[in-house]
């Protein structure tokens, strides 16, 4: 469809993956709320905060180990289906959350709500990518990484709120009842696309308005094979490695703009919330911009991005001790760091395109390995005497990794292009 198309005739992002990405904003808000509720928790279950601070490690875990498990499970069910059970055992975890007479059963609920968050995550990425035209998918996957982005701005904060004062177990609450209403919203408004070019062919159930009653439906063996065979090949671990890169860089910087801001830069504590909204704000206009790009060059997206990011750094780094450019960059380091999230989901499914369910929930998994490589890293320069500016060069030299890896796939992409067009040829004869 051309620019002078009538805007009743351009494509769209589908209304339903804006619902999906209002769930992922609630899985968010609990992926990252027990950061603002630790003190009390840590009081009333009488642990230590670092001890506290593992049920955000433990979540991390269950996320990377998660999502390719309950992707593997649930394969052979409609997409749906599997979105629905996911929230409702998210919500169910949650109460039982709210409920933990102790840490030890707390730390379960953590992890198997992990579980089920990345069970929803690459199912609600794969529905996403099937029922969205071809030239906004870039915008559409997105708009679910969009999610995310809002509930760190504004999940997490109200969550830190409802906890301090109500008490932490409130917070849980909240996310089970919200999470409870979200599954009852997916039941309702979600359907398959209209839009599919011959629903016969869907191993959906959801998506196959007329399935040919002639036809099985394929085994979970042949799934399975379909699935693991996109992983055959260096073109999806180049893709899956650029995103944990990306993502560690991301977070080994974000970790510490706390104490960079206060200790550094001479910002008092008490304005460090907002600044971190304003990085949040930062990366919610980069998801969007970023995600327009990506449907127009997905490679060029990638590259100019982490240019952008590594750029950004650097330029964070320089102004460190001057609290009104650091706070520049730090919302610049939002923007040009996640202006990168729809093109890293798009490249995925470029690569998957006839079984993308594993793929995606591996790459939820790279994403997670970023969020653990990343602040560990910065610990460990900070611990080595370099002090917190040092964490912003741990950042630019992942992100510079990122590009390399970036460059090598690129390489890759072009042998494979120019192997496949003899294929694709015949084919069409």
């Amino acid at each position: 469809m051309n620019a002078s198309a009538p805007p009743s005739l351009r494509p769209r992002v589908p209304a339903q993956v804006y619902l999906l990405a209002a769930v992922i904003f609630c899985l968010g808000t609990s992926e990252f709320m027990i950061a603002g509720i630790l003190e009390p928790l840590s009081a009333d279950l009488s642990v230590t905060i670092p001890q506290a601070g593992l049920l955000i490690t433990g979540f991390a875990v269950g996320m990377i180990v998660g999502a390719p498990a309950m992707t593997l499970l649930t394969l052979t069910l409609p997409r749906r289906a599997t979105m629905i059970v996911m929230i409702i055992g998210f919500s169910a975890l949650h109460i039982l959350a709210a409920l933990s007479p102790s840490y030890g059963l707390l730390m379960v609920s953590r992890v198997l709500s992990a579980f089920a968050c990345g069970g929803f995550w690459a199912v609600a990425a794969v529905h996403t990518s099937a029922i969205s035209p071809a030239a906004v998918q870039g915008r559409a996957l997105a708009s679910l990484v969009g999610g995310l982005t809002v509930a760190n701005l504004v999940g997490v904060p109200m969550g830190t709120w409802i906890g301090t004062q109500f008490g932490w177990r409130s917070t849980f609450w909240a996310v089970a009842v919200v999470t409870a209403l979200a599954a009852v919203l997916i039941a309702v408004a979600t359907r398959s696309s209209a839009q599919s070019a011959d629903p016969a062919k869907s191993t959906d159930p959801d998506e196959a308005e007329s399935p040919a009653p002639a036809e099985a439906a394929p085994s979970l063996r042949a799934l399975l094979r379909a699935e693991i065979a996109a992983f055959r090949g260096p073109r999806i671990w180049l893709a899956l490695g650029t995103t944990a890169l990306f993502q560690a860089s991301v977070f080994a910087s974000f970790s510490y703009f706390s104490p960079l801001l206060t200790q550094v830069a001479g910002l008092p504590a008490d304005l460090v919330p907002a600044v971190l909204a304003a990085f949040g704000v930062g990366a919610f206009v980069g998801v969007v911009v970023g995600g327009r790009l990506a449907d127009r060059n997905i490679f060029g997206n990638i590259v100019g991005s982490l240019t952008a990011l590594a750029l950004s750094l650097g330029a964070l780094w320089l102004v460190a001790d001057n609290a009104i450019l650091a706070v520049i960059m730090i919302v610049l380091v939002g923007a040009s760091g996640f202006s990168i999230a729809g093109a890293l989901n798009a490249r995925v499914f470029q690569i998957a395109t006839q079984a993308p369910t594993l793929a995606a929930s591996v790459n939820t998994s790279a994403f997670n390995v970023g969020n653990a490589v990343g602040p560990a890293v910065g610990a460990w320069v900070i611990a080595a005497g370099f002090g917190f500016p040092s964490t912003v060069i741990a950042a630019i030299v992942l992100a510079l990794a990122a590009l390399v890896v970036v460059a090598v796939a690129i390489g890759v992409e072009r042998k494979w292009a120019r192997r496949s067009e003899p294929i694709l040829a015949e084919a069409a004869c």
